[in-house]
């Protein structure tokens, strides 16, 4: 902008800061030195007087244009008061001429931008302002007036008619509805006849045996149609030929179809037909025995398309390829669509397209036109590709997933764009409304899993052993792709076997291996084999499905060798006594571990005792050390192994053994392990077996953290001891052991027994954990709460614990196995621990930590403040009345975790109207709203708060209670005149009586009134108040003391009904005058009696003005106002103007009777065709009557034009003017000439009118 050219004369540029200058291009001019410093005390020329700095420019100007509108104003108020108190007018001149030259010579020394104008520039405005000053301050006259009222014409142009109302001059007397209406005379061309001009696609089926061709007539009547039908199959052709009759049905038919529609819109027939093949519009002959014009278009009716499926095996498995047909017959290209359903979940939808075969088709090329055939002779003509043609489809899918498959035909179309929807047809079928007979469209598939089969247990390095002569059972592992490998009955297996003597070293097949096979049910225990080799699995099949065999697959049959036994005795001798005390027996075996050996043993004088040695060993040793003296003998009878598990006797071996035998002392604990466990104080009872002669003396020691208590005890008599410890008041672990054991015979033994004693360092104790903290949790209603527990002690512990809100209840007991478990609860309350079990001990509870607070989150809720104002009758708040448009609140209270959500329902029952409802939603931070009241309605308002959530809660319908309040709000109530703007005359010389002036009152009564009554040359207005109206309709009198000579302003202040609805009228509500004045008169400034609409009657009027002049007018009293002594009304419409009485600014209903008549006469109009734009369709050589209808009184004189018909986007040319006259209201005017008829002037007896207007003149005249 810095860089634009400006003139000489032109306002200096802005001053702008040099940080806003234009960066690019201060980077490319400026060379990369450095700026010299300027310095800050230069003193500028062209600098403002006031620093921008300070002011910047745009300020500055703005504060001069606001002091000189304050001169202004100050100079218009010296002219008021010079023409209200008549001051010095020189003085005044000379003060303002003073003050201007000040102001403009001396604005250019501020020097500021835009305002520093030439001294030439100066001088001229200062004369200017003089030539003002003397203007105002010596009164010299001047038409501003005038003036004013020709600029405002230019832009509103309104004038007061005969009917009172103001009304554009313009528009009477250029009333373009004089002349209406126009005829255009069209030479048709030759009609037009299209088959199937739409180009709808058309087929048959054994359901649609006919369709109905559309053969388009456009502006022809024809009496002979042939149609040319080429058969599809054969390629031969016929004519059909459709004569008068016939097409005269066809009409009637379409004339149906066509009530209530334009007529002139092209006529269709619907011509039915039954047989394929491609249809032409071959001749049409018209009335006039022509051939009409035919447009190329052929029409295909073929075969409907159809589809269906060629159904396949239903039964697959897993993997395999849907592999099935669909069947489709239709004219190519095809489209067909087909869907899946898998499981019963929708799986997609596919769309083939099948192009012709071996042909080339119109249909699949782009035609410019209609037509399908471009030959025009028929002889050779092909349309084999029209023909149905049968295609199947293979559809191969992979069927990944088990279950039921369903491919399903959805719909069907074919090359001419005829579509077959099977997927409604399916729905008819289920709601048996079409037969089910029909050709299937449906595929289904039942998917089953592949079995697989594995050897469990049994592989290259882990064969089956199998006694001889014994079968056992292949371990057969059964299993599957999918879930459902156990419910497809009987299974098919095949192996390979090898006898084991021909089994290659590596453990494969020799060549004399046998394929054998056998089935299984799915849950059966396996196939039993008896001969020793190997089998291999080779395959497994279901009732559906070939299997897979997985690894392991092989498995080797082995017999192993029966088991035997050989033994070897020692004599056990006692190193104190010398005596026997037992036998060391060896024992070397052969077989397959483990092996079971069945002896028994028989002391004398006593019973047979069975034992058994298990043992792993193919050697072992067995002690047969009686623990009582005596003479024994044992009898080794039975052996068995892993394999051969039937015991088999050893009896015929003669394996029997005898001693005599005298055990030494001997003791030991009865139940040594596991460790005994016990509460720290407490003592532990251990029993203890003893062994010899007694008495016995027993010795022991308890050993804990290193220190060892060494006991003993004589004189034990008993064979079985219990030894009490003390009290073990110090917790860990305990050692008590057997050191030695003397009996009868003196002999001391010492002892290797010992067991364990686990003392608890402590009790058990429990306690509720902490939550945040605290031992209390506000949890949201109706959910579970776990209350974390802390347990010291060994686990399990046995807790129980009790909800104090229902202290009558038995304590509830449950066991824990975490230290740090949960309680998990259901109920609020305070829970508290009762008792704690571990495993061993008895506990305690801590008393601090015993009980623990749930507490559920209060659900948001709200509540409605009650007050006087509000109050709650039954279900619902009901808020004290208000008036409509005053502002009005109800304060809601929430309970709950905000902010909350609110939804409220707003229902309107309005007094007049319909109901309306609406739907609103707020948010509220804190748990106190106040939601504003609609009164912008009169009538009954429900707000119904029907949704609330807040932080913690979501809206819950069965939570939630809705709240209801209802409030009615009163209208306001309405006064008004009954007759605004009406006039009201008194007499100055009547003391008494007067017009009552009738108020309308809307609302509830008693209504209070405030009146205002203000004269024209006064400022203060007198006020009526007129309380305790009890009826809608009050009659206004006013006194006659209030009113004086001039004219009255009687305007409503205010009102007030009985609901204490106020409403203060605006002051340009509607009011009414009073007028005080003496009797005036009217003279007629034209003695002649007839006028035309369009015309301005004019009087003259005498007394003071205002004046009102009261006149009929078509039957109709009006009254008219006059400010000054011209009446003058704008004659709009016809009929009688009776001036018959007036009355001046002194009068009231004193008016001056007279009776001046003038009759205003209709201008004359015509209407051609009805007043409407008809066109008419004519052939060469015909007629076309024009009508002309007129309005005013004959005869009629009109002249009447034909112009041409012009292109769109050009105007007309006038080609003919004729004039002609008629005595009558119409007359008829026949036209053969192509064109547009209109009247362009019209004159009756009285008046003319023309839409060609003079220049210079009116378009209308008054004729005498």
């Amino acid at each position: 902008m810095n860089g634009t050219p400006r003139l000489r004369s032109a306002y200096p540029s802005t001053p702008q800061k040099s940080n806003e200058r234009n960066g690019s291009e201060a980077a490319t001019s400026l060379p990369n030195v450095p700026l010299p410093t300027l310095s800050t005390h230069q003193h500028d020329p062209q600098a403002p007087l006031i620093p921008f700095s300070l002011i910047d420019g745009p300020n500055q100007r703005l504060y001069v244009a606001f002091f000189y509108l304050g001169l202004t104003i100050w100079r218009l108020c010296d002219y008021y008061g010079l023409v209200s108190d008549e001051t010095d007018s020189l003085w005044l001149f000379m003060k303002w001429v003073a003050i201007d030259s000040i102001f403009l010579y001396g604005l250019p020394g501020l020097k500021i931008p835009w305002l520093q104008w030439s001294s030439t520039s100066i001088t001229m405005l200062f004369i200017g302002h003089a030539i003002f000053d003397a203007v105002l301050m010596f009164r010299i006259s001047i038409p501003l007036e005038t003036w004013l009222v020709a600029f405002v014409r230019m832009f509103y142009d309104r004038e007061l008619a005969v009917s009172e109302r103001r009304v554009k001059p313009a528009n009477v007397l250029h009333n373009a509805s004089l002349i209406l209406g126009k005829q255009i005379i069209h030479i048709l061309p030759e009609g037009s006849a299209t088959l199937n001009p739409d180009q709808t696609a058309f087929c048959i089926n054994s359901l649609t045996t006919s369709v109905h061709l559309p053969i388009q007539l456009n502006q022809t009547n024809p009496i002979l149609i042939e149609l040319l039908r080429i058969d599809i199959d054969t390629n031969s052709n016929e004519t059909i030929a459709i004569h008068a009759k016939e097409i005269r049905r066809l009409k009637k038919q379409t004339q149906k179809q066509l009530s209530g529609r334009d007529a002139v819109a092209p006529r269709y027939l619907q011509y039915s037909v039954k047989q394929t093949g491609l249809y032409r519009l071959q001749r049409v002959v018209d009335e006039s025995k022509l051939e009409v014009q035919r447009r190329l278009s052929d029409t295909l009716v073929v075969q409907c398309p159809s589809a269906h499926m060629r159904s396949v095996t239903e039964t697959k498995c897993i993997g395999d390829l849907s592999n099935f047909y669909l069947q489709v017959d239709a004219t190519p290209p095809i489209n067909i669509k087909y869907s899946k359903l898998v499981n019963g979940q929708e799986s997609g939808h596919a769309v083939l397209s099948i192009p012709p075969k071996n042909t080339i088709s119109p249909l699949t090329t782009q035609r410019s036109s209609g037509a399908l055939v471009t030959r025009e002779s028929v002889a050779n003509v092909d349309v084999s590709w029209a023909r149905s043609q049968s295609t199947t489809i293979s559809l191969n899918e992979s069927l990944g997933i088990s279950g039921h498959w369903e491919y399903s035909i959805d719909e069907v179309q074919d090359g001419c764009g005829n579509v077959v929807n099977y997927a409604k047809h399916r729905l008819a079928d289920s709601q048996g409304r079409h037969p089910t007979n029909a050709a299937p469209l449906e595929q289904r598939f039942s998917v089953h899993e592949r079995p697989r089969a594995a050897l469990q247990g049994c592989d290259s390095q882990h064969p089956l052993r199998a006694p001889k002569g014994k079968s056992v059972r292949l371990p057969i592992q059964l299993s599957s792709t999918g879930p459902d490998s156990t419910k497809q009955g009987m299974h098919r297996f095949s192996y390979l076997f090898t006898p084991f003597a021909e089994v290659q070293l590596n453990q494969e097949h020799g060549q004399i291996a046998a394929l054998r096979e056998f089935e299984l049910e799915p849950h059966g225990a396996g196939h039993e084999v008896h001969e020793p080799g190997l089998y291999t699995l080779q395959s497994v099949q279901s009732a559906y499905c070939t299997g897979e065999v997985l690894e392991p697959s092989s498995c080797l049959l082995s017999n192993p060798p029966e088991p035997s036994l050989s033994i070897e005795t020692q004599v056990i001798p006692d190193r104190c006594a010398g005596n026997s005390v037992g036998l060391l027996v060896d024992l070397d075996l052969t077989g397959t571990p483990p092996f079971h050996v069945s002896y028994s043993e028989r002391r004398s004088g006593g019973s047979v005792t069975p034992r058994v040695v298990e043992t792993h060993l193919l050697h072992t040793q067995l002690e047969l050390k009686p623990a009582h003296s005596g003479h024994y003998k044992y009898e080794f009878q039975y052996i068995s192994d892993a394999i051969y598990q039937e015991p088999r006797t050893l009896r015929d071996r003669g394996f029997i053994l005898e001693q005599d035998v005298k055990p030494p002392a001997s003791a030991r604990f009865l139940d040594a392990y596991p460790a005994r466990k016990t509460c720290i104080g407490e003592p532990v009872s251990l029993g203890v077996q003893l062994l010899g002669d007694a008495p016995w003396k027993l010795e022991y020691e308890l050993v804990h953290h290193g220190r060892r208590q060494k006991r003993k005890k004589d004189g034990i008599e008993s064979d079985i001891y219990t030894l009490t410890t003390d009290n073990l008041n110090s917790g860990g672990e305990y050692s008590l052991a057997l050191t030695a054991v003397t009996d009868k015979s003196g002999c001391k033994v010492s002892l290797e027994q010992e067991t364990k004693i686990e003392v608890a360092l402590q009790r058990p104790k429990a306690a509720f954990g902490l939550v945040e903290g605290q031992r209390t949790i506000s949890a949201l209603d109706d959910k579970k709460v776990k209350l974390p527990l802390r347990l010291q002690g060994e686990s399990p512990w046995t807790i129980q614990y009790r909800n104090l809100a229902h202290a009558g209840d038995a304590p509830t007991t449950r066991l824990f196995r975490k230290s740090n478990d949960e309680i998990e609860v259901k109920e609020a309350g305070t829970y508290e621990l009762v008792h704690v079990d571990d495993a061993t001990c008895p506990g305690n509870v801590d008393a601090v930590a015993n009980r623990f607070s749930v507490d559920w989150i209060p659900r948001p809720g709200v509540q409605v403040s009650e007050s006087a104002a509000i109050e709650l009758q039954q279900d619902r708040y009901v808020k004290k009345g208000i008036c409509e448009g005053d502002e009005d609140a109800v304060d809601i209270a929430f309970t709950g975790t905000p902010p909350f959500d609110v939804e409220y329902i707003h229902h309107v029952k309005p007094e007049g109207g319909s109901q309306s409802t609406s739907t609103k939603k707020f948010t509220a931070g804190i748990n106190l709203a106040s939601v504003r009241m609609e009164t912008t309605e009169a009538g009954s308002h429900q707000y119904k708060i029907s949704k609330l959530s807040d932080l913690s809660y979501n809206h819950n319908p069965r939570k939630f209670s809705p709240v209801l309040i209802e409030q009615l709000v009163h209208s306001r109530p309405m006064a008004t005149f009954s007759d605004g703007g009406k006039t009201y005359k008194y007499c100055k010389e009547e003391e008494a009586g007067g017009e009552n002036v009738p108020i309308s009152l809307k609302g509830s009564p008693p209504f209070h009134l405030e009146v205002e009554i203000r004269h024209h040359s006064s400022s203060k207005p007198e006020l009526i108040t007129i309380p305790n109206i009890e009826t809608h309709q009050y009659n206004l009198h006013i006194p006659h003391r209030l009113l004086a000579l001039g004219t009255h302003a009687v305007r409503i202040r205010k009102v007030r009904d009985a609901h204490g609805c106020q409403r203060r009228m605006d002051q340009g509500a509607p009011h009414v005058q009073v007028n005080v004045a003496e009797v005036p008169g009217i003279t007629a400034q034209e003695s002649r009696t007839d006028y035309c609409v369009g015309d301005r009657i004019s009087y003259t009027l005498s007394g003071i003005p205002p004046f009102n002049v009261f006149y009929t007018f078509q039957g109709q009293e009006r009254k008219a106002s006059a400010s000054t002594t011209n009446f003058r009304r704008l004659a709009e419409k016809p009929g009688e103007f009776t001036v018959t009485a007036i009355t001046d600014q002194r009068s009231v209903d004193c008016k001056a009777h007279t009776s001046i008549t003038k009759v205003i006469h209709e201008m004359p109009s015509v209407r051609v065709s009805k007043g409407r734009t008809a066109t008419v369709d004519i052939h060469e050589g015909g007629e076309a009557e024009i009508l002309f209808e007129f309005g005013g009184t004959p005869p009629f004189e009109f002249t009447y034009t034909r112009s041409s018909n012009p292109p769109k986007g050009k105007k007309s040319q006038v080609l003919d003017t004729k004039s002609d006259i008629s005595y009558e209201h119409s007359k008829s005017v026949l036209a053969s000439d192509e064109g547009i008829y209109e009247v362009v002037s019209i004159k009756d007896r009285f008046c003319a009118f023309s839409t060609q207007r003079a220049q210079g003149k009116s378009g209308q005249k008054l004729l005498t």
